[in-house]
């Protein structure tokens, strides 16, 4: 699989510590305290990606499609979890991230497996699930955190809107325009300007593993679709589940705790 390819082995990789050791003097000569965090997150990195190695090279060998997805639904299942710090502060916060991940990727991966754009195969599923499940996290929590903000801010707005008449879901729409809005402008960015400044991901795996550069675009073509799809539906689905929780059966905005 790896022929004709260039491949660091395990001395390689620890030489790259190297590059570790100088970010991590640099943010201690800057005095950016986080020194600390860089050491930890760079040997975090390296753990993990070893062990996940370890259960995917046993996944790809012993189970098929349904090993696949009880893999992408634990993806979700933490993807939801770290986007719903994001929105520290908002009722339920990690229930409606971990509800528009899911939303976003089980629409998206779904599409794809039932149109036959990817195939079912564990090795294919596994890493196509874990590019949608990783985007659609990043649009949520930055949805939710935007969200929260705007709740605080534009309190006064809403209840007025409140006031007047509009209903909850009214009341609020402006503001979750504006979540929604900053979630999707990454996303939208990156499309915009794919093969211009970077080569992305998937694509340069492929070409790396030598396969034609037209072949390897289509593939992206599918990849960056798929994203902008995920991205969307998933800060949807969590704004509109946030919502929900941010007023009381009596359509009244909550009280959300000071930062």
């Amino acid at each position: 699989m790896t022929q004709g390819l260039s491949v660091p082995d395990w001395t390689g990789v620890g030489a790259s510590l190297v590059l570790v050791a100088l970010a991590a003097a640099i943010a201690y000569r800057q005095h950016l305290h986080l020194t600390r965090e860089l050491l930890i997150a760079a040997a975090r990195a390296g753990v993990q990606l070893i062990a996940v190695g370890a259960i995917l090279l046993i996944l790809f060998r012993r189970t098929g499609l349904p090993g696949a997805l009880g893999w992408v639904i634990l993806m979700i299942v933490i993807a939801g979890q770290v986007a719903g710090r994001r929105g520290a502060g908002l009722p339920h916060a990690r229930r409606s991230a971990t509800i528009g991940v899911a939303f976003g990727a089980s629409i998206t991966l779904g599409a794809l497996i039932v149109l036959g754009i990817i195939s079912t195969q564990a090795r294919v599923v596994v890493p196509v699930g874990g590019m949608i499940v990783s985007s659609a996290m990043q649009s949520t929590g930055i949805a939710l955190r935007r969200l929260v903000e705007d709740a605080r801010r534009a309190r006064d707005a809403v209840e007025a809107r409140l006031a007047l008449g509009l209903s909850a879901h009214q009341s609020f729409l402006p503001n979750q325009r504006s979540a929604l809005r900053t979630a999707l402008i990454p996303a939208i960015d990156s499309t915009k300007v794919v093969g211009l400044i970077s080569l992305p991901g998937a694509m340069t795996g492929l070409i790396l593993a030598g396969v034609d550069p037209l072949t390897a675009i289509r593939y992206q073509i599918v990849v960056m679709y798929m994203l902008l799809a995920a991205t969307t539906l998933a800060a949807l689905a969590a704004t509109r589940a946030a919502e929900r929780t941010l007023f009381d059966g009596a359509q009244r905005l909550v009280p959300l705790p000071d930062r």
